[in-house]
C-alpha cells in the first residue's frame, strides 16, 4: 500500500515536522513518501503531483494557516482519484471533527491529537479487516454515519523513532528552518490557545535529543526552531539544552519559545555571560499587560518579572527577543491596548508582533465567545472582527498601526530616527505607530510597493506634515540610519542637499592626514585619500550626534557644533558598515 504523506507549509523555507514523525514510526511497514508544497502553489501543480506518486492513502496535516487551501486540493484530488483514501490530521481538525466531516465529504478520516500511533493502526486497518471502529483517536465514515471513536492514551515520546535522519533531507538542511521539539503539552491554561488543552508536559529522553542536534548540526542545519510551548518550564532540563549549544552550535541559530517571567536568575547570568552573540533568539508571549484581561483568560503573568528577564537578556547584547502582543482579548479596549503596547515597547524588543485574537477550535475563549460578544470570521484563521470592548473601526485602527511597525520597527530600518521621535516628538510609542499607520493609508501606501529609499521618503512626508520641532536633527538621524541600511557604498541619496565636491574634497584630504582627528580606531584603518574614495560616504550633521546618542540633550542643541559623518562599507568579514564622527569646529565648516 502506498502512503503519501503530505502538507502546504506556509513558505517553502519551512517544513513540516509532523509528516516527518509519521514516516519515521510507520516506514518499516508500509511504504510512505513525504510531499511538501506551499499555500502559494498553484492547486492544480499540487494535485498533479499527487497523481503522479500513484498512492493508495494520503494524509495531509491540517493548521489554521492552510486548511482552506488543503480543502481545495482534497476536493479536486478526490475527482480524479476516486479510489484514494483520504486522511486529515493536525491541530486544525482535532477539534470539532463532526464539523470537518460535514463540511468537507470527501475526507474518509481523520486522525485526532497525537497521530503516531494512530496513523499506525489505521493505516493497518485500512490495509486488514477495516474495523475502524477499534482504532482510538479517529473519526471516519460509516455509510452515511460520522463515527467519532475514543480518544486514544498520550503516546511516550521515547518510544517514537527519530523524524530527523531521513537522507532525503540533507542536501536542503542549510537551506531551510528545521522544526524541533523537546516536549509536547503546556503548564499553563491560557484560553485562547490550543495549548492549553494538554494537560502536563512530556519530555524527550535529553540525551537523545542532544544526538539529534548533533547530527542535524553536522549534516548542515543553520536555523533549528524549537517548537516546544515553554522551553523552559523545567528549569534544570532547559540549563542542560542551553550548556550543551553553547557549547556545540557551531554558528546554527535556535529560535525557542520561552515564558520570560519564570526563568531562573541564574540562568539569565549564565546566558549573559556565555550565550555567543547571534546563535539564541527567544520568543515571548506577552499578550497583554492588562490584569483583568489576564485572569479572565486564566493566564498567569509576573510583568514585573518578565520586564526583569527582557532587560537582562537585552543589556547582555548576545539574544535577539520576539515579543508578542494580541489584540481582542476579553476586557481590553483600544486604550487599554494603547497601554499594553507602551508598556511592552518600553523594553524596546528587537521585534514586536502585534497579533489579533484567533477564536481557534477546541479552546476556552471560542466555548465563550458569546460571553464577550465576540464576533469573528467562519473560516480559517477565525480572526476576530469584533467583540463587547473592541469596535471593528478599532481593529480596523490597529491595523494601519501593525503595518507601519513591521516595516519600520521589525525590519529595523531606522532605529536611530524612531527612537528619537518616540522620545522626543510623540506622547508614546503607540501614538507615533497609530498616527503614522493612519498618514500611510490615507496617503494610499498600502496599495503600492516601495523600496528602501520610499520608506524614507514617505517618513519624512509624514513629519514634515506633523510638523516636528527639530526637523533637522531627524533628517541628520534618517542620513545615518540609510547609510546603515547598505552593505555596499551606495550610488544614490534619498535628501536633496549633498556635500559640494570642493567640501568633499577637503574633509578626504583633512581626513587621510590626520585620522587622529576622528579616533584611534580611524586611525589604525589607514586609509589613504584613494580608500576614502572608494569605501567611504560623508555628510555634514548640524548638531553634535554623538552627544545626542548618547542622550546629552544640552549638547545636541548647540548650533555651533557640527558633525562630520563619516561609513566606511567593506573594512572587515562582516561586510556591515563601520561609522564614526569628527566634530567640526567652525572653522572647519567652510
Amino acid at each position: 500500500m502506498k502512503v503519501v504523506l503530505s502538507t502546504l507549509n506556509a513558505k517553502y523555507i519551512h517544513t513540516s515536522l509532523a509528516i516527518r514523525l509519521l514516516k519515521a514510526y510507520s516506514e518499516k511497514e508500509f511504504d510512505i513518501e513525504l510531499a511538501e508544497y506551499t499555500i502559494k502553489d498553484p492547486v492544480m501543480n499540487i494535485v498533479s503531483d499527487l497523481y503522479q506518486r500513484k498512492p493508495d492513502v494520503i494524509g495531509f496535516s491540517c493548521y489554521i494557516w492552510n486548511i482552506e487551501e488543503t480543502i481545495k486540493v482534497v476536493d479536486i484530488v478526490k475527482q480524479v482519484m476516486p479510489e484514494v483514501t483520504i486522511v486529515l490530521g493536525g491541530p486544525e481538525v482535532s477539534y470539532d471533527t463532526q464539523h470537518w466531516m460535514e463540511r468537507i465529504k470527501n475526507v474518509d478520516h481523520i486522525v485526532m491529537g497525537d497521530g503516531e500511533e494512530t496513523l499506525h493502526h489505521l493505516l493497518k486497518t485500512i490495509e486488514g479487516d477495516r474495523k475502524f471502529h477499534f482504532v482510538y483517536g479517529t473519526t471516519y465514515r460509516k455509510g452515511d454515519e460520522i463515527v467519532i471513536n475514543p480518544g486514544r492514551p498520550k503516546i511516550d515520546l521515547n518510544t517514537l523513532p527519530s523524524p530527523y535522519r531521513f537522507p532525503e533531507d540533507i542536501p536542503d538542511l542549510g537551506k531551510r528552518i528545521v522544526y524541533f521539539e523537546t516536549s509536547r503539552g503546556c503548564p499553563f491554561n491560557c484560553q485562547f490557545c490550543l495549548s492549553s488543552i494538554e494537560v502536563g508536559v512530556r519530555y524527550y529522553d535529553i540525551e537523545r535529543v542532544k544526538s539529534d542536534i548533533t547530527y542535524l548540526i553536522d549534516h548542515g542545519a543553520k536555523i533549528i526552531k524549537f517548537l516546544d510551548r515553554t522551553f523552559n518550564i523545567n528549569r534544570n532540563y532547559a540549563m542542560e539544552m542551553f550548556e550543551f549549544i553553547i557549547e556545540n552550535n557551531r554558528g546554527c541559530v535556535f529560535q525557542f519559545e520561552i515564558t520570560a517571567d519564570i526563568m531562573r536568575p541564574e540562568v539569565l547570568e549564565y546566558l549573559a555571560a556565555n550565550a555567543p552573540p547571534g546563535i539564541f533568539r527567544f520568543e515571548i508571549g506577552v499578550q497583554s499587560t492588562n490584569d483583568v484581561t489576564n485572569e479572565l483568560v486564566k493566564r498567569r503573568q509576573n510583568f514585573t518579572k518578565l520586564s526583569r528577564t527582557v532587560n537582562t537578556i537585552k543589556a547582555s547584547g548576545n539574544i535577539d527577543q520576539h515579543l508578542d502582543l494580541i489584540a481582542g482579548l476579553p476586557d481590553e479596549d483600544y486604550d487599554t491596548f494603547r497601554t499594553t503596547f507602551n508598556d511592552v515597547f518600553a523594553m524596546e524588543p528587537e521585534e514586536l508582533q502585534l497579533g489579533f485574537l484567533k477564536m481557534l477550535r477546541g479552546t476556552g475563549l471560542r466555548i465563550d465567545a458569546e460571553k464577550y460578544e465576540y464576533k469573528y470570521m467562519e473560516y480559517a484563521p477565525y480572526e476576530i472582527l469584533s467583540s463587547n470592548k473592541l469596535s471593528f473601526a478599532d481593529i480596523i485602527h490597529l491595523k494601519r498601526l501593525e503595518d507601519v511597525l513591521e516595516k519600520f520597527w521589525n525590519a529595523h530600518r531606522m532605529d536611530h530616527t524612531l527612537k528619537y521621535l518616540m522620545k522626543n516628538e510623540f506622547d508614546s510609542p503607540f501614538d507615533f505607530f497609530q498616527d503614522f499607520g493612519d498618514y500611510w493609508e490615507g496617503q494610499g501606501w498600502q496599495k503600492i510597493g516601495h523600496q528602501l529609499e520610499d520608506l524614507f521618503l514617505r517618513l519624512q512626508k509624514f513629519l514634515e506634515f506633523r510638523g516636528v520641532q527639530r526637523m533637522d536633527i531627524i533628517l541628520g538621524l534618517m542620513k545615518l540610519d540609510y547609510f546603515q541600511n547598505h552593505k555596499y557604498k551606495p550610488r544614490t541619496i534619498w535628501w536633496d542637499e549633498r556635500l559640494t565636491k570642493d567640501k568633499w574634497s577637503v574633509y578626504m584630504k583633512s581626513l587621510a592626514a590626520h585620522p587622529e582627528q576622528v579616533s584611534a580606531e580611524f586611525t589604525a584603518l589607514q586609509l589613504d585619500e584613494r580608500g576614502l574614495q572608494k569605501h567611504a560616504v560623508m555628510d555634514v550633521l548640524p548638531f553634535d550626534l554623538d552627544a545626542l546618542l548618547n542622550e546629552e540633550s544640552k549638547a545636541s542643541d548647540r548650533t555651533d557644533q557640527q558633525t562630520l559623518l563619516i561609513v566606511l562599507y567593506q573594512q572587515d568579514e562582516t561586510e556591515r558598515p563601520r561609522w564614526f564622527t569628527w566634530k567640526l569646529e567652525p572653522a572647519a565648516l567652510l
